[in-house]
């Protein structure tokens, strides 16, 4: 799966890649040395292929944008963060399998 699906975001574009999507967002909190990250992120590049217009998914590397991470409370990685609407509604910290974030995303009303 190509990582094309998934956008990678900054201090500078996250505001318009996130708080002003037309779509849900999920966003990664994540870093290269950590390994749930890398474990996570191929079912983050299925889901993105999958639900492709209801949902796009971002990640935010914690080692070059600290800022953003302190500013959501991101204290350990992985950390989801769903955003609609440019608000914040819901949370979920550490690694999932794929089954296990499709739940997750429909608990939280993400419909592919």
């Amino acid at each position: 799966m190509s990582e094309s699906n998934v956008i990678h975001a900054g201090q500078d574009t996250f505001h318009e890649t996130v708080l002003a999507s037309p779509v849900p967002v999920l966003v990664d909190f994540w870093a290269e040395w950590c390994a749930p990250c890398r474990a996570i992120a191929p079912v983050l590049q299925d889901v993105a292929a999958a639900r492709g217009q209801s949902l796009r998914v971002v990640k935010v590397d914690v080692d070059e944008h600290p800022d953003l991470a302190r500013h959501y409370g991101v204290r350990s990685i992985p950390t989801l963060l769903l955003f609609q609407d440019g608000q914040l509604r819901a949370q979920h910290v550490g690694a999932l399998r794929r089954v296990e974030l499709d739940a997750l995303l429909d608990r939280w009303q993400v419909t592919a």
